[in-house]
């Protein structure tokens, strides 16, 4: 039996509405993204416009590995309308798994939006072919490491480029590593 594709859904949390990533978003977004402090721990510098858009265009068409999903959301806080940040999950159904990231612009930061986000997500991947939940933090990121931790993971003795990966407990049995 074929199972439907799977595809990002508008989510909603108490203070977000969680929509679908469209390249449209890349102008606002390209706002919430432009601080270099919030790349810090990421890495690079905030993009162009053009290149968000690009960026963005890339996600939304979805993975050239028909094996691997995109699923990306940009965070919309309730009452203002405005875009905070980004949550995604590459999701790999014949593995049962699917790896998270978030982001969320430094006006916003340190009022519980990436948690609020990640537990919507991880609560919406339950409902998916996912046996374990990943993220992949650098050590000395608390604020990340707690938004992990909000949505149930747990850090692990695996390194890659210098971050710890954090995960789940197989939530069934044969669940894949």
């Amino acid at each position: 039996m074929r199972r439907p594709p799977v595809r990002a859904v508008a989510l909603a949390t108490a203070r977000l509405e969680l929509l679908p990533l469209l390249p449209e978003h890349a102008d606002e977004m390209g706002l919430v993204l432009a601080d270099p402090a919030l790349h810090a721990f990421t890495g690079g510098v905030p993009l162009s416009r053009d290149a968000l858009r690009g960026r963005y265009e890339r996600l939304a068409a979805g993975s050239p590995d028909p094996g691997v999903v995109w699923a990306n959301w940009v965070l919309r806080l309730r009452g203002t309308g405005r875009l905070v940040g980004t949550v995604q999950a590459t999701i790999t159904p014949a593995r049962g798994l699917a790896e998270l990231a978030w982001v969320v612009g430094v006006p916003w930061q340190g009022k519980g939006f990436a948690s609020e986000a990640a537990r919507a997500l991880a609560a919406w991947l339950e409902r998916l072919p996912v046996d374990r939940l990943v993220a992949h933090v650098r050590p000395d990121h608390a604020a990340s490491a707690a938004v992990a931790r909000a949505c149930g993971l747990r850090p692990t003795e695996h390194r890659r480029d210098g971050e710890v990966r954090w995960q789940s407990r197989d939530s069934r049995p044969g669940a894949h590593a």
